[in-house]
This record gives structure tokens, C-alpha cells and sequence, in this order.
């Protein structure tokens, strides 16, 4: 089957990106979301807080997913559920599986990338111990709470002080769990301060920084869970263990772009992000294929989601109505001091844009620092101050065009700290 935009995940990004191609005129989009329903994540996210940037007013994931599914409701843009993605070649034909359809082949001029993102589980961070019941994802444990209506325990011990972990302390608190300690290895939380101050401090649930589970103890159920202080070299001290009773462990150790997919096109890869390379409308290494999202790299709030998947499905709608790619000079944008990663990595200046807006994360908990953007002679082409930036909490920047013009090769993005 024949269709000009295939958009690979019906979460938030994928919702977004569909209903901005359609507004731009695409009229043949289908939609292919693996799970029973459109929503993707935000479906089990029933707190508060999404929609503050994009509609102004607070929403839980539920409602703000559901004013986008209402929105694509009203178009023509077709939707395959309980649908999984087997394979995208790079001449765009998406395979597809489904127990409604079997087996299909869908041919699109252009593709958009919004898989999501996956958690990290115990396998990928060799907790020692024994392999007892009780030990959850942070977003495993969440789901069997809000949507299948299980709960996964009574005495937990989260590792990790990722966003989904601070709120499953704040929700398994408010179905009477007792939440003995969230424990974190990195000296700073990797979560937004909101969520440290309204689920943890909120509730006083002590939050151990430098800290990490050094053993998981228990036979059939976890029993005990033993906590160690690191050093800088984030191993355990030997002489700082600290044993916790404990019926359950959560872990909220991270999110790993999913990019399987992505890979098996030949899409080239960013080793920072471990999502695709893209350029300033969104755009991979493979002409007509498209990323935003979460599978690009794992943002903070679905409101960046949002503008970056409709950014993504505008540039879809413009190259299915025929606009040739832009050509001639192409300019790389770094990441420099304190820096992460950025994205876009490339900008081509031969585009129609304004301006682009590039969004990081920094290493490290900076005070009052300058966002510092160079070429490659050294000259300074833009600076942004901040008060503080954190790891947990994404950055962006907007370099208008008339700025990167005057770049002379490609420009570096690096974070100053101010000397007190």
C-alpha cells in the first residue's frame, strides 16, 4: 500500500507530527503505533504538569495526549494499532505486522522516526545480588499501577533519581507504599527540581546522592536491598553500607533512545544522543526520513516533543509536495565545554529558516554561567546567560540566521561558568 507520510509511533511526537503535516497539506499519512492505542507514555502519566508551554494550562498526560487524538481524529490520516514496525528499508518501504492486517508493505515518499524512547533495566547496570520478584522499571511499575490496576509493592527502594523515578516515589507514597529512599550515583539528581521538591521533599523521602545499590538481597521476593556510598570513580566504599528492608526495588536509571529501527536503515547515528543525525528541519542522513522526539534524544518536557515533531512534520509535508533538498554549504554545530551533545548537528544554509533553535544538556549543575557560541576562528557569534543549568533539565538556544551566516566553519556550543 501506497501512502506520501508513514509516521512510525502514535505517541506524542507521532500525534504532533501528524496533525502538523496534514495542516501543511499532506493528505496521505498513515500512523503505526505497536500498542492498542494512541498516547504512547503520556497514556500512564495521569499527574499533572504536561501542557504548560504548548497549551497554557496544566494537563495530565491522558488529557494532553487526547487533545492531540482529537485533533488527528478530525483529519483524514490513517491509523494502524497493535501494529509492530519489522523493518524500514532506505528507499522507504515500511514493513508492518499486525493481527488485523497480517503482514504489509508500505511504500511512503517520506517517513517520520517517533519511536520513543526505553528504560535501562538491572541487566544493563550489573547490579550485584540474587534475582528475586520485586525488581521493576520505574515505567514497568507505573504502567501495572495506572493502567492494569496492580500494585507492585509495599517497601521500595528506588535507584535513580530520573523524573519517571521521582514520580512513582510521590504515586506508590500516595497508594500506601512506604518509600524507604530514592538513591542516586551522579552527586545531583537527573530529574527536573520540580519533581525533587513535589515527590520526594514533598513527602520526605530521603534522597541519597553519591549513593548506589551495591546488593539485592531475597530468595523468591526481594528482602533487603544494601546501599553504598561511591566515590568519584562510582564504585561502592567499602565500610558505607546501609541495609534497607525492602519488598520492592524501582529502577529509573536512564532512557536509551529507540532506535533499533533506525539502525537497520543505515541512518547515521550520533554515539552522544544515540539517536539520529539530523539537520535543522528535523531531517536524517537519508533523504525523506525524519526523527523527533524521544528518539532523537530523550527530552525532559512532552511540550519539546510537541514543537520538535511538528517541526518534523512540517519539513515531511514540504518534501512530499516535491521541495527539493537544500544544497551547497552545510554547518556543523558542536558541543563544546560542559556541553553534551546538541541537536541539530547540522544546519544547511541554504535552507528556508529564520532562525534554528538547538537544544543540549550540560554535564554538570552550573550557577550563573554564559552559553557561549563560537565558529571555528574563535570569534563569539552569540552568548545567552543562565543562572543555573542541571543535567536533568534540557537546555535550548536560539541562533537566528543572520547570526550563523557570519560563522566561519562550523560553531561550537560551550557552557562558562562566571567567576564569584
Amino acid at each position: 500500500m501506497k501512502y506520501e507520510l508513514v509516521i512510525i509511533g502514535g505517541g506524542p511526537a507521532g500525534l504532533s507530527a501528524a496533525n502538523a503535516a496534514w495542516e501543511a497539506g499532506c493528505r496521505s499519512i498513515c500512523i503505526v503505533e505497536r500498542d492498542r492505542e494512541l498516547g504512547g507514555i503520556l497514556n500512564q502519566c495521569i499527574h499533572n504538569g504536561f501542557g504548560l508551554h504548548y497549551f497554557k494550562e496544566e494537563l495530565t498526560g491522558p488529557e494532553y495526549a487526547g487533545r492531540f487524538i482529537d485533533m488527528v481524529g478530525q483529519t483524514g490520516v490513517d491509523v494502524r494499532l497493535d501494529a509492530m514496525v519489522l523493518d524500514i528499508t532506505p528507499d522507504k518501504h515500511v514493513h508492518i505486522v499486525s493481527s488485523e492486517g497480517g503482514y504489509e508493505d508500505l511504500e511512503a515518499k517520506a517517513v517520520i522516526l517517533a519511536m520513543g524512547c526505553r528504560e535501562r533495566t538491572r541487566g544493563a547496570i550489573a547490579i550485584p545480588g540474587t534475582r528475586p520478584a520485586g525488581v521493576f522499571t520505574a515505567g514497568a511499575a507505573q504502567r501495572y499501577l495506572n493502567i492494569e490496576g496492580y500494585m507492585v509493592g509495599r517497601r521500595v527502594v528506588i535507584l535513580g533519581s530520573g523524573d519517571i523515578g521521582l514520580i512513582m516515589a510521590r504515586r506508590m507514597t500516595l497508594e500506601g507504599a512506604k518509600v524507604l529512599a530514592c538513591v542516586e550515583v551522579m552527586p545531583y539528581s537527573g530529574g527536573l527540581t520540580r519533581n525533587i521538591v513535589q515527590c520526594l521533599n514533598d513527602f520526605d523521602i530521603p534522597l541519597y546522592l553519591s549513593h548506589t545499590i551495591s546488593d539485592i538481597q531475597g530468595k523468591d521476593r526481594v528482602e533487603r536491598v544494601v546501599v553504598s556510598e561511591v566515590g568519584p570513580d562510582r564504585r561502592p566504599i567499602p565500610g558505607t553500607e546501609m541495609t534497607f528492608d525492602c519488598d520492592t526495588v524501582l529502577l529509573s536509571v536512564g532512557l536509551i533512545p529507540e532506535n533499533e529501527l533506525s539502525r537497520g536503515a543505515d541512518i547515521q547515528m550520533d554515539p552522544r544522543t544515540n539517536g539520529p543525525v539530523v539537520y535543522e528541519n528535523m531531517e536524517t542522513s537519508i533523504p525523506g526520513v525524519f526523527a523527533c522526539g524521544n528518539v532523537l534524544h530523550v527530552h525532559d518536557l512532552v511540550d519539546f516533543v510537541t514543537a520538535e515533531a511538528a517541526r518534523a512534520g512540517r519539513a515531511a509535508a514540504a518534501y512530499c509536495a516535491g521541495k527539493q533538498t537544500a544544497e551547497g554549504r552545510t554547518l556543523d554545530i558542536r558541543n563544546g565545554s560542559l556541553v553534551g551533545y546538541t541537536v541539530p548537528q547540522h544546519v544547511r544554509m541554504d535552507a528556508d529558516f529564520t532562525g534554528v533553535d538547538v537544544f543540549f544538556r550540560v554535564r554538570a549543575i552550573c550557577g550563573a554561567s554564559r552559553i557561549a557560541v563560537r565558529d571555528e576562528s574563535g570569534a563569539q557569534i552569540a552568548s545567552f546567560r543562565r543562572e543555573h543549568m542541571a543535567p536533568g533539565e534540557m537546555e535550548n538556544i536560539r541562533l537566528p540566521r543572520v547570526l550563523l551566516e557570519k560563522a566561519q566553519g562550523a560553531v561550537t556550543v560551550s557552557v562558562e561558568e562566571e567567576q564569584a
